[in-house]
């Protein structure tokens, strides 16, 4: 076999895992579409895109007054945007000072970041419930944030860390000769220059409010404090009240806001994806 033969063919197994990929990918999604906009209640549709299709779950989740959607949305958008910042800024400070410093407790301190994210953090809700209990933050998004935010420290800081470390230390070096101090070598050097990695956290901590379901399952119990994805979960909860059609909608809806932060983010995920964690 000539290799530019072999090289047609690896091109084209390449191109056909690709299209199957693909095809697992937007099935489902279209599927959602397509129940979205079916008339009723009913989960199942003759086919993807129903022939009579309809507007109404998405009119009802925004007009109707017994709606809450709004509310819910409003929730999930406060609690995704505080989850972001916030994580953004303890992360750089946590992973600069693994990074730059060398200080008493270090190595233990990423051992520990590395055997917290062993454990689920189901095993935690407990602990969680009764911690927010005693600081009267239960039933609030304040508390939600709380946890949100902690919780994702040891795996942030752990990925910003090893892109830090990437950094030449040696621009810390003739910042310090051109007299900036700590703080401005952390904000003039080193986060302009980690910006894809901080893009990345901020992603993924901006996504997880609107997806995650357990954690506002257990710390929220008024509907006014619900976020989307525990709202949402009321629509086919209730067996009186099967209502997939409007679960389907409100789940596509869940996108836009979090394709507008990709796609501002765009030009610096890649880059920080692939950088992240390459040093220890």
């Amino acid at each position: 076999m000539s290799r530019k033969l072999k090289s047609r063919i690896e091109v084209s197994l390449i191109y056909l895992f690709i299209g199957f990929m693909a095809i697992i990918i937007a099935y489902p999604l279209l599927w959602t579409i397509g129940i979205s906009l079916n008339p009723g209640t009913s989960l199942y549709s003759a086919s993807i895109i129903p022939e009579n299709w309809s507007l109404e779950h998405y009119k009802w989740l925004f007009t109707d007054p017994n709606s809450d959607y709004l509310t819910w949305y409003k929730n999930s958008v406060i609690v995704a945007v505080a989850n972001a910042f916030f994580s953004v800024v303890i992360t750089a400070f946590v992973a600069y000072a693994f990074s730059r410093y060398r200080f008493k407790g270090r190595t233990y301190g990423l051992y520990a970041f590395l055997l917290l994210q062993m454990f689920p953090a189901l095993m935690a809700m407990v602990a969680l419930y009764i911690l927010l209990n005693m600081l009267g933050l239960l039933d609030t998004l304040t508390g939600l944030i709380l946890i949100y935010v902690g919780g994702q420290i040891p795996f942030n800081a752990w990925l910003v860390k090893g892109y830090f470390d990437t950094i030449p230390k040696e621009l810390d070096e003739a910042a310090r000769m051109d007299g900036a101090g700590h703080f401005g070598v952390f904000f003039k050097i080193m986060l302009p220059l980690a910006k894809p990695i901080l893009a990345v956290v901020a992603l993924f901590n901006f996504m997880a409010p609107f997806t995650d379901f357990l954690l506002p399952r257990i710390i929220l119990r008024n509907p006014e404090n619900y976020t989307l994805a525990l709202g949402l979960f009321n629509f086919i909860a209730d067996q009186f009240a099967n209502n997939f059609t409007r679960f389907a909608a409100g789940s596509i809806l869940i996108a836009i806001p979090i394709a507008l932060v990709f796609l501002f983010l765009q030009r610096y995920l890649i880059s920080g994806l692939t950088a992240g964690g390459t040093k220890g």
